[in-house]
């Protein structure tokens, strides 16, 4: 599979430093090896390999090289200074990929700046735009994505081996995967006696998601203060396990301040039913596409979702230079249109409202709110 940010990497790489994160085993040593194909003497190196660490250190990669890939280079001490003397001493030619499963500005190592040399691109879970050369109906994608999630590997083997065997395996992915968050990941942030109530704030955050999430409550029942809890939740932040849509808000001051819903990155983590799961599908997907948009156009393009004091609230929304451009409602079978729906289409009558339903017959119209098959409009998303 060709990943989307294929050919912009292969674009940015002749302006300057790439810099792809994203969560672990999403795809991003796989895509850089895609990359590495287009050059005659790539070279890549781990920052976890030995032998690689000692090129690294030495800097004794050979003189020709055309393509250098550093992979989790971040944990390096002063790694923004070694990347920063890396980029201002090398050949004409040569150009420099770094890729990371966790957020580069986490790593607070004192060293220049790098400004103004390179590039970021995230790179987001599998979405139904990128599964149709391999599953063409859309309605087929999102049925994968909601049972399997987005990330390559129990989504591929769900497409090639039969169901079954799928969900084993799946089960088996997903128990070592948050295993080595848990044990290597989350250490690089906290301390070990921590690890305990981290583990528990992730099973908790399981239940919690799509719902506005209170930092005072979650703290009252794991014991401990909301400035704890904060600290925590911008952790699992940073290794892009989970990620927050804050209410939208002109004011965007008060908007930070309200409170935000969570999601996971990792759909097949999320505990609940398939109308949860199919929330968290939307908000990925989502997600990614603002991302690519901002990212790749630089659009001022941010996903957030609206809700009022007296608890009317709107799945999503979607807003371009602070506004709104569409308010976005997900049920899994319901093709009703939320009163909640209605009632911000009512004030907000500029902005594409819609419905988007997984078990949908046929499309509708129903007072300018467009209710629609869900896996057909994800599937015309940027990403």
């Amino acid at each position: 599979m060709k990943r989307y940010l294929y050919n912009q990497i292969i674009e940015d790489l002749k302006k300057k430093i790439v810099f792809v994160t994203g969560p672990r085993q999403v795809g991003k040593t796989f895509l850089a090896k895609q990359i590495m194909e287009g050059f005659a003497r790539p070279q890549y190196l781990n920052y976890d390999n030995i032998n690689d660490l000692r090129i690294i250190n030495d800097t004794s990669w050979a003189l020709n090289t055309d393509l250098i890939v550093f992979d989790e280079v971040h944990k390096m001490k002063n790694w923004k200074r070694y990347i920063k003397g890396v980029y201002d001493t090398k050949p004409k030619n040569q150009s420099i990929l770094v890729t990371g499963s966790a957020r580069l500005d986490t790593f607070r190592q004192t060293g220049d700046s790098l400004a103004g040399r390179y590039l970021h691109l995230r790179l987001n879970p599998v979405s139904i735009k990128e599964l149709s050369p391999i599953v063409p109906k859309t309605y087929d994608a999102l049925e994968l994505l909601n049972t399997f999630g987005g990330f390559p590997e129990p989504l591929l083997n769900a497409v090639s081996i039969e169901k079954e065997k799928a969900e084993i395996e799946s089960a088996r992915w997903k128990n070592q995967y948050y295993s080595d968050i848990i044990r290597e990941d989350i250490l690089e942030f906290s301390r070990i006696g921590e690890i305990k109530t981290m583990k528990t704030l992730l099973q908790l955050l399981r239940t919690k998601v799509g719902s506005p999430l209170s930092l005072n409550s979650i703290a009252n029942d794991l014991q401990v203060s909301p400035n704890t809890i904060k600290k925590y939740i911008q952790i699992l932040e940073s290794l892009y396990i989970i990620f927050l849509v804050t209410p939208f808000h002109k004011n965007i001051a008060r908007s930070i301040l309200k409170e935000p819903k969570v999601y996971f990155y990792d759909t097949s983590f999320v505990e609940g039913d398939k109308g949860l799961k199919l929330e968290n599908v939307c908000a990925v997907s989502l997600l990614k596409h603002v991302q690519f948009l901002f990212d790749t156009k630089g659009e001022n393009i941010k996903l957030n979702y609206l809700r009022t004091k007296d608890n009317r609230e709107v799945d999503f929304a979607i807003a371009r230079d602070g506004e709104l451009t569409h308010l976005i409602e997900v049920k899994l079978s319901d093709n009703k249109v939320s009163p909640s729906l209605k009632y911000f289409a009512e004030r907000f009558k500029a902005v594409e409202a819609i419905q988007l339903v997984h078990n949908l017959k046929q499309n509708e119209s129903r007072d300018g709110i467009n209710v629609l098959r869900a896996s057909d409009w994800l599937g015309e998303l940027s990403a």
